[in-house]
C-alpha cells in the first residue's frame, strides 16, 4: 500500500474514464470534484514522503583501534587521525553493493583542490611484493612525479576505471590539447565478496567518486574500494591514520590510507591476537595470500627519492600487524608530498634547495610506520560483515580486544 492513499476514497479502475465521456451537466460537476479529490491525494502524498522518507536502518557503528584504548605508537595524531589531516587532500568513495554478488567499489585520493596535470605533486612508490595490477607505476618512478589523482579498485577494474579517469581529466578546463596522461590506479582482488569477473565499475561510478572527493573526516571499513575485501580471515576494507611531528622537528603531518585485502597472524599493538578472540567459525579467505594498497600524504617538502624512502617504511607498520608479504600479495605503497614549494606546475621555472635533507627524514619514517600500522587496524575494526559471492566475510570482534594493549603491557 503506498502512503498517503485510503483505499477506501480510491476510485474503482476505469470510472475516471467512464466519468470524462459523460456530456451532462452532472458530469462536469462530478469531473470536477473527483479532479479535485484525485489531485488532493496525490500533493499529500508527495508532502509525506518529502517530510517522511523510509531510510533503511544503518547498522551500528563500529569503532576504531583508539576509541578501544589501543594505542600505535608514542607520536600524536592530527585532529581527525586520518589521510586528510595533511592539507589539501580528499578522498571520495563510491561503494557498489547488489545481492551477494557484487561488493566492490571506488576510492579516490586528491593530493590538492587543483588540476594535477598541470600542478605535479613529488611522488614515488615502493614496491614490498609486486603480485599486483599497479597501473602508472613506471612513470612514477621515472619522473619522481604524480600528475593523476590515485584510485583503488577491485583487480579486474582497474582499466575500466584508468579510462574513466582520463575521460575525465581531459575534460578539465585547461586540457584541450593534452595528448598523454599516466592514471594512476591501484587493486586487491575482492573476488572472494564480488562477482569479480562481473566488472561492475562504470564510468559513473569513477567520475562520482572523484567529484564528490572532499577533505574532513574518512568512512572506512566496507566502503568504496575495501567493501569487498578481506584480511587476516575477517572483512578487510578501507582505513586511515596520521601523525603530526612535534614543531622541533617541522610539525609536518603524515597521512596514511590503506586497502587492506591480506593474510597473515594478525598481531594488535604486539599482541598475537587469536588467543583472546572467541570460538569462531572457520574465517573467510584465510590464507596469507592477498594484497594491500598504501597510500602516503604529507606535507613535508620532500624529493621523489625520499618519498620512495618514507613509502618503504610503512612496510614496517605492515609487518606489525602480522602480514609476511607472502607470495600470492601484491603490497604496494606510493607516497607523495602537497608542499607547495615542491609541486611542479606546466611551464614554471623549477626551483632547488627546497627538499627536506636526509637527516631530516627520521622521524617522518617513524611516522609513516605508526600511521600505517593503525591504518591497518582501522580498516578491520571498523568493516562489517558482509554475506558476497563465494562466502562469509564475519567483522572481527572488535570488543574481545578492548584494552589488549593495556593489559599485555
Amino acid at each position: 500500500m503506498k502512503r498517503g492513499v485510503n483505499p477506501a476514497r480510491k476510485p474503482a479502475p476505469g470510472a475516471f474514464l467512464m466519468h470524462f465521456r459523460a456530456t451532462d451537466v452532472k458530469y462536469w460537476a462530478m469531473r470536477d470534484s473527483m479532479f479535485a479529490h484525485w489531485l488532493a491525494l496525490v500533493a499529500g502524498w508527495l508532502c509525506l514522503a518529502w517530510v517522511s522518507p523510509v531510510v533503511a536502518d544503518e547498522p551500528p557503528r563500529r569503532p576504531r583501534a583508539r576509541e578501544l584504548g589501543i594505542v600505535i605508537g608514542t607520536l600524536p595524531t592530527g585532529p581527525l587521525n586520518a589521510i586528510t589531516d595533511v592539507p589539501g587532500v580528499r578522498v571520495g568513495h563510491v561503494t557498489l553493493q547488489e545481492g551477494v554478488h557484487l561488493n566492490t567499489g571506488v576510492t579516490a585520493i586528491l593530493p590538492h583542490a587543483g588540476n594535477l596535470f598541470q600542478e605535479r605533486v613529488p611522488a614515488a612508490v615502493f614496491v614490498g611484493n609486486g603480485f599486483g595490477k599497479l597501473l602508472g607505476v613506471t612513470q612514477v618512478e621515472e619522473l619522481g612525479e604524480l600528475e593523476t589523482p590515485v584510485l583503488l579498485t577491485g583487480t579486474l577494474s582497474v582499466w575500466k576505471a584508468a579510462d574513466a579517469m582520463v575521460d575525465w581529466m581531459l575534460r578539465q578546463p585547461g586540457m584541450e590539447a593534452v595528448r598523454s596522461i599516466n592514471p594512476v590506479v591501484g587493486e586487491t582482488n575482492d573476488g572472494f565478496l564480488s562477482d569479480i569477473r562481473a566488472r561492475p565499475i562504470r564510468a559513473e561510478h569513477v567520475v562520482q567518486a572523484l567529484e564528490t572527493a572532499q577533505g574532513g573526516p574518512v568512512a572506512e571499513g566496507t566502503v568504496g574500494a575495501g567493501t569487498g575485501t578481506t584480511a587476516f580471515g575477517f572483512k578487510g576494507g578501507i582505513g586511515t591514520s596520521s601523525r603530526q611531528l612535534p614543531r622541533e622537528q617541522g610539525g609536518y603531518v603524515v597521512g596514511v590510507l590503506v586497502q587492506s585485502n591480506f593474510g597473515g597472524d594478525l598481531t594488535v599493538a604486539g599482541v598475537r591476537v587469536e588467543p583472546e578472540l572467541p570460538r569462531l567459525p572457520p574465517a573467510a579467505n584465510p590464507g596469507g595470500d592477498g594484497s594491500i594498497m598504501i597510500i602516503v600524504a604529507t606535507d613535508a617538502p620532500l624529493s621523489a627519492r625520499n618519498l620512495r624512502r618514507l613509502a618503504a617504511r610503512t612496510m614496517a607498520g605492515l609487518a606489525r600487524t602480522g602480514s609476511s608479504l607472502s607470495n600470492g600479495s601484491g603490497d604496494y605503497a606510493l607516497a607523495f608530498s602537497t608542499a607547495e614549494e615542491c609541486r611542479r606546475r606546466q611551464g614554471g621555472t623549477p626551483r632547488g634547495g627546497v627538499a627536506l635533507p636526509n637527516e631530516a627524514m627520521s622521524p617522518l619514517f617513524r611516522a609513516a610506520a605508526d600511521a600505517t600500522e593503525e591504518a591497518v587496524l582501522n580498516s578491520l575494526f571498523r568493516a562489517t560483515t558482509v554475506t558476497g559471492h563465494r562466502g562469509v566475510a564475519r567483522a572481527l570482534p572488535v570488543e574481545s580486544l578492548r584494552g589488549v594493549e593495556v593489559r599485555h603491557r
